[in-house]
């Protein structure tokens, strides 16, 4: 195939340079200016079509398959780019993965999801899909995951967490990470467990109602969904429902005590 392509450009090398050649001055503008108003024709209507509104950026309609390899393409080459100059730590240490689980539960499972957890929302409906690193969806060398880890991906909903945390602690995460197609839940569990949970040397936001880490139970998120409402119902009582309730029984004015005269009265009357 490739001895039969050489001559083929070669010779449409040669009809172009001769085309050129035998063009003169006045008939070399005229091809330059056609080409430009082509060019001009063609970036008005691409910017027509994107200012009328009708190219649709709405979710839960994908891009079409020639779009989405574009797009595939352009990531994964731009990823394997600026990965390449990223040399990796040894990722065996048990105690990088123990610290890494924490972090994991916390900022990433909502989306990537963990051992013995169930679909969620996130993980449904964000789009593009983000993968499931429990099933076979990893794909890269870990240099690769720790800049993905670190910068995020545009327009994608993966976050640059190298805004809030250090090297060290995205390398624990990628440590982690490398066992999850072939985890257990149980081991999973024990993970988070022995972790610190979400610590990362500062920079951790609160808890949000979609954490899969808490620092008491550090337990998945599917372990504890039944604990949510206790807590809820504990921290939406009215307001002043703690204060000691007032007796408001009626005080009866005619009772024998309040008037201590009437007995008395009473048994003079007979």
């Amino acid at each position: 195939m490739a001895g039969i392509r050489r001559p083929f450009f070669a010779l449409v090398d040669s009809l172009v340079i001769d085309y050129s050649c035998r063009l003169k001055g006045g008939d070399m503008k005229k091809l330059l200016l056609g080409m430009c108003l082509a060019f001009m024709v063609l970036l008005a209507a691409g910017a027509g079509v994107i200012y009328s509104g009708v190219v649709s950026v709405a979710a839960d309609e994908p891009h079409g398959s020639w779009v989405h390899g574009i797009l595939e393409t352009a990531r994964e080459r731009s990823i394997e780019s600026h990965a390449s100059d990223i040399a990796a730590p040894p990722l065996d240490d048990e105690a990088m993965k123990v610290a890494g689980a924490g972090n994991y539960a916390s900022m990433c499972a909502s989306c990537h999801l963990a051992p013995g957890m169930q679909e969620t929302e996130l993980s449904k409906w964000l789009y593009p899909s983000p993968p499931n690193f429990v099933s076979s969806d990893m794909h890269g060398e870990p240099e690769e995951r720790f800049w993905v880890i670190k910068h995020g991906i545009k327009a994608s909903g993966m976050p640059a967490w190298g805004k809030s945390m250090q090297d060290e602690y995205i390398w624990q995460m990628v440590a982690f990470m490398q066992e999850l197609p072939d985890m257990s839940a149980a081991r999973y569990t024990a993970l988070v467990a022995a972790s610190d949970g979400h610590q990362h040397g500062g920079g951790e936001t609160a808890q949000s109602p979609s954490s899969h880490h808490d620092d008491d139970t550090r337990q998945p998120h599917h372990a504890r969904e039944a604990d949510g409402p206790a807590d809820l119902q504990d921290s939406h009582e009215p307001e002043g429902s703690h204060e000691p309730k007032e007796n408001h029984e009626p005080k009866d004015s005619g009772r024998a005590e309040d008037h201590p005269h009437s007995s008395h009265d009473a048994e003079h009357q007979h």
